[in-house]
Formats: C-alpha cells, structure tokens, sequence
C-alpha cells in the first residue's frame, strides 16, 4: 500500500486531492497536513509517506526549508503543486529535489501521470513551467505566451537528462553514443525525443534550456 501524505492549506486544493487520491487503489492517505512546516515535520516523522504531495507556499514555507525537509526523507518521492508561474519561482523549486512539479490548474489526469511517474522514479514536468522555463527571458504570467504554452506534462529519464547535458556540450550524435556507451541511433532517438519533450525545434533551444536550468552543473539531478 503507498502512503501519501497531501500538505496544503487550500481547502478546496486539499480536499480536491484527498478525493482524488482516497478514489485510488492501492492508495492509503495519512491525515493531511492544514497548518505550517512544523506540522508537516511532525507528521512525516509519524507516518513514513511514499509519496508527499506539498504546496509549500500556502503553508508558509520558504525553497530553502522545502530543500533541507526533502534532504531529511530522500527515499520519499515528492509531488510539488503549486498555483504560481513565475520563472524566478520556478528555477527555484526545480533544483530542490522535488520529483515531481505541475501546477493547480492541470487536469485530473496530469497530475495522475504525475504521481505515477513520480513513484516509478521519472521525473515529471507541467509543459507550462517547461516553456517558462525555456524563455529567453522573464515572462510576467498573463501574458500571450504564457496563455500559448500547452499544459500537457511530460517525464523526462535520467538518460534523457544525459542527452540534454552532452548536446549543450556541444557533443555530436557519435561522439555522444560513444562517451555514454550507446549506439548512434540510439542517441539519435533520445535526441529526438528531447527535442519534442522540450518543444524546441534544434540545438540552440536544448543548449538554452540545459544552461538556464543548470544541467552542465557536475552531478546536477534535481531539475526535474
């Protein structure tokens, strides 16, 4: 039975999620968490959760304590929802080894792929906070390219994660297949499929996307 602990101060949020999760088989929800970071300590010393879904900021909690909290349970995956999209907040959070970050607005099935992925150990991502992410610059959130991004989640592998890397590092296919020990085609498909996931459509954009997201940092994991 996977225990999920769901720690957010929004009523509807909260309740939304307890219905959605208590509907699962195979689910065991542990009493949620309405009150602040020392209630959630408290309770993730009681009930060991598999899974932690968390809107740090309707609890008060600042990255930092989020960060050091998630450093304490490493063997817990970590489900991030949150209303906001700002690209401050969103570099923020994406390297404080969250496993998972969608926003409140996605539907009943993202945040489904969501947990799933999250508990088979993939990184999962809303398509909205990737695109933000992918932007030359700040984006104030209203505006039309915001309001264009499409949503739709997306999980990315930690082979993936390596494909990203080498191609911001300026590796061909074949010099990458060789350095990861992979065949050509193989890179070239991880290649391409980066590229969709990201929703970028050549090499500039992944080069973009890994260095504004610090993925050529030595032994950086914690993006998705």
């Amino acid at each position: 039975m996977t225990r999920v602990l769901i720690a957010d101060k929004n009523f509807l949020s909260r309740v939304g999620l307890e219905l959605l999760i208590g509907g699962l088989n195979g689910f065991e929800l542990v009493p949620s968490i309405c009150g602040d970071s020392n209630d959630l300590v408290q309770q993730l010393q009681l009930s060991r959760p598999h899974l932690l879904i968390i809107d740090h900021l309707s609890l008060g909690m600042s990255h930092l304590q989020l960060k050091n909290l998630l450093a304490r349970h490493k063997k817990m995956h970590t489900l991030l929802i949150t209303d906001t999209l700002n690209k401050q907040e969103s570099a923020a959070v994406l390297n404080i080894g969250v496993t998972a970050y969608v926003l409140k607005e996605c539907d009943k099935t993202e945040i489904l792929e969501a947990i799933n992925a999250s508990l088979s150990g993939q990184r999962f991502i809303c398509g909205k906070i990737a695109g933000l992410m992918s932007a030359a610059e700040e984006i104030k959130p209203g505006n039309a390219f915001i309001k264009s991004l499409n949503c739709e989640g997306f999980t990315v592998t930690d082979r993936e994660i390596d494909i990203i890397r080498e191609i911001a590092l300026g590796l061909s296919n074949k010099q990458i297949a060789d350095k990861l020990n992979l065949s050509t085609h193989t890179v070239n498909t991880h290649r391409r499929n980066v590229m969709t996931k990201l929703g970028v459509s050549n090499t500039a954009g992944v080069v973009m996307f890994a260095v504004k997201n610090r993925i050529l940092q030595e032994n950086n994991y914690d993006l998705f």
